[in-house]
C-alpha cells in the first residue's frame, strides 16, 4: 500500500483532484512542426531503426502522448498514478492500453520494453529519489532500448522547486540530470533545449538516451 504522506500519493491525489481541467490543455503543438513534436519523432525513429517493440508512456496523464507515440507507428501504452487521469484516458482513447502504476516499481518483465517516454513526469519527484526511477526504467528496457525524457530546465540554476499548476515539480540542469541516467547505466544520443513559448515560464530540457554503454565506433 502507498504510504499516504509519500510524494507518490501526493501527486496522485492532486492529479487526480485536477484531471479534467488538465486535460483540457491544448496539446496539438505535438502533432505539428514544433521542436517537441521533432523530437518524439526522433524517438520514434530509433525506436523503428532498433527493431520496434512496445513503448511505455510512464506518466501519462490523458493519453495525448500515448497517442501521438501510436499514430507515429509504435505500439504504446501508457501508464500513471492517478486513476482518474487513466479513466479519462481510456475514454477518449479507447483503442490504447492505458494502466494505473508507478514509475518506480514496474509491473513489466525485465529487458521487455524497447522504449520509454517520461514527458514531464519525473519532475514530480524529490531529487534524492530520483535514482531508483531511473534504475527501474534501466530494468525493464531492452538492451540498447531508449528513454526520452522531457523536463522543465533550471536555466542555470540548482535544482529548484516550483509551483506547478498541479501540485509542486522540480527544474533540473540539463547536465544534472543527464549524470544520473548516466549513473544507472544510460548513454545520450542527444539533448534539445528549447525557450518558453509564449504563456510559458520556464526553459524546456529534452533528453534521448539509451540503456547501457555507447555503441562502439565503426570506421
Amino acid at each position: 500500500m502507498t504510504d499516504p504522506s509519500s510524494h507518490l500519493s501526493r501527486t496522485a491525489d492532486a492529479y487526480d483532484a485536477m484531471a479534467v481541467p488538465y486535460a483540457a490543455i491544448d496539446r496539438t503543438d505535438l502533432n505539428g512542426p514544433s521542436l517537441d513534436g521533432a523530437f518524439l519523432a526522433a524517438f520514434a525513429d530509433r525506436i523503428r531503426s532498433t527493431g520496434g517493440g512496445p513503448v511505455a508512456e510512464l506518466g501519462c496523464g490523458p493519453g495525448p502522448v500515448t497517442a501521438r507515440l501510436r499514430d507515429l507507428g509504435l505500439d504504446a501504452y501508457g501508464v500513471d498514478l492517478s486513476p482518474v487521469m487513466i479513466d479519462l484516458a481510456r475514454k477518449t482513447y479507447p483503442d490504447l492500453r492505458f494502466e494505473v502504476g508507478s514509475m518506480d516499481a514496474l509491473e513489466l518483465a525485465a529487458g521487455g520494453t524497447a522504449g520509454i517516454v517520461s514527458w514531464y513526469s519525473v519532475i514530480h519527484v524529490p531529487p534524492r529519489e530520483l535514482p531508483p526511477y531511473f534504475a527501474e526504467f534501466r530494468r525493464v528496457l531492452a538492451p540498447g532500448g531508449t528513454l526520452l525524457l522531457a523536463f522543465f530546465e533550471s536555466e542555470g540554476d540548482p535544482v529548484t522547486v516550483f509551483d506547478h499548476r498541479v501540485t509542486p515539480a522540480y527544474r533540473w540542469p540539463i547536465d544534472e540530470l543527464a549524470r544520473l541516467a548516466a549513473d544507472a547505466g544510460f548513454t545520450e544520443i542527444g539533448r534539445m533545449l528549447r525557450e518558453p513559448y509564449e504563456g510559458e515560464r520556464y526553459r524546456r530540457g529534452h533528453l534521448l538516451m539509451r540503456s547501457g554503454p555507447a555503441a562502439p565506433v565503426t570506421v
